[in-house]
């Protein structure tokens, strides 16, 4: 992701916590995608956490990728939830189509 740095860790109860800072635009967009593909897919934690408290703004396209990785996370398995965004962006996520259940702790 080129303007974005990502911290990915594990906790001990086995969730994968990604924690992207600055703003995820169209340039970080492929990135993003292969990112949560991978710990989706083939990680497959239990749950899955994108924690997007140093998010400043999502772009239409990533905005698309994080609704995505809800339904792919259904799929298989692996309870995927939106962690520390803003009132406003959690507005955005939701019509994007991210289930308003995924999205916790809004600020």
């Amino acid at each position: 992701m080129t303007a974005t740095t990502v911290d990915i860790n594990t906790r001990p109860d086995g969730t994968l916590v990604i924690h992207p800072y600055g703003v995820l635009d169209a340039a970080d967009a492929i990135g993003l995608r292969r990112t949560l593909v991978q710990a989706i897919r083939h990680t497959r934690p239990l749950r899955l956490v994108m924690d997007l408290a140093d998010v400043q703004d999502l772009d239409p396209i990533n905005l698309g990728t994080l609704a995505a990785a809800c339904h792919l996370g259904d799929d298989h398995q692996v309870a995927v939830f939106l962690d520390h965004s803003s009132a406003s962006l959690a507005d955005l996520l939701a019509a994007a189509g991210v289930p308003r259940h995924r999205l916790r702790h809004i600020t």
